[in-house]
């Protein structure tokens, strides 16, 4: 497996790219993690990670002059938190497909005052009920989600919807790291680093949340095309009004259970997370029957 050394870092592409930015490509190299980014001497804009096998998002040094991070197709599980002090000007971070599947992994990037660009498509975490609503609230410092601009609407929807959740605490995200990490590691505490939560406040967010999906706002208030596009897990309705129903929901969501092909499962996952799904359940129900007519 090839390692991230000062060597490859020094002789890997470099260019300006069409925003005028001076951009490092260090695309396709299958590096397991960041390290060496120093013998870049902080003279770039952009650096490029696509196509690589980085697990964790961590280990820059401080790079003031980088805006923008570029991480797709990784396998990424992990933020560091120490990002806001190693790269206090990042304005762009694309993280799509990769393996973040928890809301609570996403707390690192809170403190990162000047992101305004963020991409998580095709990650689990997407598919988590509110996703987007807690990504706006925790962040509101962001523009852009999933290359979706953020409606005042959508910004409402996620205050008031963090309002409801349990609060992050240092104790909880320092009890959290001591969990994860290797017996014997030292975990040293940056100061505005983004702090985690207990796993036993997660019932409560749960619960929270439930309170929250009870109560949606008036189409008086809320035009139903300003709701925001958050996908749920099964046998949680959806928060946006994309004119499907629970029935629709529940024929996509068995659609892809039943996908014999990722072509498929891709084509569904991307109707399920836009929301546009209106009407599948007859669809659906139409092509059940006559699949078992030619059995």
């Amino acid at each position: 497996m090839v390692k991230l050394t000062v060597d490859l870092v020094e002789g890997a592409m470099q260019y300006t790219n069409p925003l005028k930015d001076r951009e490092l490509d260090l695309r396709g190299y299958k590096v397991p993690a960041i390290e060496n980014l120093g013998s870049t001497l902080d003279q770039f804009d952009t650096i490029d990670f696509t196509d690589n096998e980085i697990r964790k998002l961590d280990n820059f040094p401080l790079l003031k002059r980088l805006k923008a991070l570029i991480f797709t197709a990784n396998k990424i599980i992990r933020i560091g938190e120490d990002l806001v002090s190693s790269l206090p000007n990042l304005e762009t971070l694309i993280l799509t497909d990769n393996n973040i599947a928890e809301l609570k992994d996403l707390d690192p990037l809170i403190p990162l005052n000047k992101l305004s660009f963020l991409s998580l498509v095709r990650c689990p975490v997407t598919l988590k009920m509110n996703y987007r609503l807690y990504v706006i609230g925790r962040m509101p410092q962001l523009r852009f989600l999933d290359f979706k601009r953020i409606t005042l609407a959508e910004r409402k929807q996620g205050r008031s919807f963090v309002k409801h959740l349990a609060p992050i605490t240092k104790t909880d995200s320092a009890s959290d790291n001591g969990n994860k990490s290797k017996a014997g590691a030292v975990k040293t505490f940056v100061p505005g680093a983004p702090v985690g939560k207990k796993a036993s406040d997660e019932n409560a967010d749960i619960n929270a949340a439930s309170k929250f999906q009870e109560k949606p706002p008036s189409n008086e208030q809320q035009p139903a095309r300003d709701f925001p596009q958050a996908t749920l897990h099964a046998g949680v309705k959806r928060v946006i009004m994309s004119g499907g129903n629970s029935q629709d929901l529940n024929a996509i969501q068995d659609a892809i259970k039943r996908a014999k092909t990722m072509d498929e499962v891709e084509r569904l996952h991307h109707m399920l997370s836009s929301g546009q799904y209106a009407g599948f359940a007859a669809h659906w129900h139409k092509q059940q029957q006559q699949s078992q007519q030619q059995q």
